[in-house]
């Protein structure tokens, strides 16, 4: 059992490291500041070849795992970009699954490469205000017409839309009240994201500022027949391909970010003299950081099995989910401790852990909750009664 990253691993980390370098700390904190979102640092992502790392190679990726895909996300956050680094480049990594796996050749042909190359950029359409984790419940339609589809309805937490050119919708093609199952009735999408007919609503946040979540407002938007991925009434079905390498590669943000913020809490507590010694010779400093040192540790292992998994296209559920509940939670745990260690300091931006403390709160929530988590291990795990 070897737990090193292979040679080729390494590289992808090492890489990432040196291109990183060219966006350090106040890069980051001046998109905080701003709001202007880091195009420049994607489109350096996508020169290089990183934003298709788990995409075909006859579409310009690189074909490879998730298990790569962790190592690039958690380098990105490691470096001191967070997640506003991290989700400026996340939908490339998981989102295109679904069409990888089930779109034609021709839509793989039309719509790959341009995503790839970093021509192209798209979003995600799938929670709904009235619905949120309970995706069975969407209202969103999509009404047949001769040549495709009519779609009217709402999304809410749509991230990029902005400055979207597409969008993997899921709508519902038929009432829920006429299927079988639930999940019956919903159909994906992708297709242009067309402004004379979807209105996207910026959302003021707490964290993450550069990289833009809206609130979208769809009124008529036309969608080809050829832009609905798979059989029609299987989108639901078709979008679970990408949930638990999604739960990877936040797990491994989450992790970069905590890794981040537990190394300048450790850098400080070296250099901070009070009375007269290093804080970091306290050992109410010094015990919280190892603490934290050992959870991540113990949450990166975990990370990197759910991905190994996956890639060997093993049952990976528990796995996946445990690994974005914990990475999150104990990230958490190593920014709030990064920003008391530096006592005042840990408040004011120029020392940045401030901005990874907020950061670290979206992979507590998104892209499941943590109480869902726990149920979904709780009932496929240790054979509990299904609680919600």
């Amino acid at each position: 059992m070897d737990f090193r990253f292979t040679e080729q691993q390494q590289q992808i980390r090492d890489a990432i490291w040196k291109l990183c370098e060219n966006y350090g700390p106040d890069y980051w904190l001046d998109r905080d500041n701003t709001g202007e979102y880091p195009e420049d640092f994607y489109q350096a992502l996508a020169k290089d070849g990183w934003l298709g790392i788990a995409m075909p190679e006859e579409y310009g990726g690189s074909a490879l795992g998730i298990s790569e895909g962790c190592v690039l996300m958690e380098a990105i956050a490691e470096s001191g970009a967070g997640l506003s680094g991290a989700s400026a480049v996340h939908i490339n990594i998981f989102g295109p699954h679904p069409l990888v796996k089930h779109g034609t050749k021709e839509q793989k042909d039309r719509f790959l490469p341009p995503l790839i190359a970093g021509k192209e950029k798209t979003c995600f359409g799938v929670t709904e205000p009235n619905a949120g984790l309970n995706t069975a419940a969407i209202t969103t339609k999509a009404e047949r017409t001769k040549t495709g589809y009519i779609v009217h309805g709402q999304k809410m937490w749509t991230t990029t839309a902005q400055r979207a050119d597409k969008i993997l919708l899921l709508a519902r093609t038929t009432p829920k009240d006429q299927c079988k199952r639930n999940f019956d009735g919903i159909s994906l999408f992708y297709t242009d994201l067309d402004r004379n007919k979807i209105e996207a609503r910026e959302i003021a946040k707490m964290g993450r500022k550069c990289v833009d979540t809206n609130a979208l407002f769809i009124d008529g938007l036309e969608v080809r027949e050829e832009d609905r991925i798979g059989e029609e009434g299987r989108g639901f079905y078709y979008l679970l391909d990408g949930l638990n390498p999604e739960r990877c590669l936040i797990a491994a943000e989450a992790i970069g970010i905590g890794r981040v913020a537990l190394k300048r809490a450790a850098d400080y507590a070296r250099e901070r003299v009070v009375f007269g010694r290093p804080i970091g010779q306290n050992q109410g400093i010094q015990h919280p950081l190892a603490d934290s040192w050992a959870k991540l540790e113990a949450a990166r292992l975990l990370t990197y099995k759910a991905a190994w998994l996956y890639d060997s296209k093993e049952p990976c559920g528990g796995e996946a989910n445990a690994a974005k509940y914990l990475a999150a939670e104990v990230g958490f745990e190593a920014c709030e401790r990064a920003v008391l260690t530096h006592g005042g300091m840990g408040y004011a931006k120029e020392f940045h852990v401030e901005r990874l403390f907020r950061e670290i709160m979206i992979a507590r929530i998104a892209p499941i909750s943590r109480e869902l988590v726990l149920s979904y291990i709780g009932e496929r795990e240790l054979g509990l009664p299904k609680s919600y």
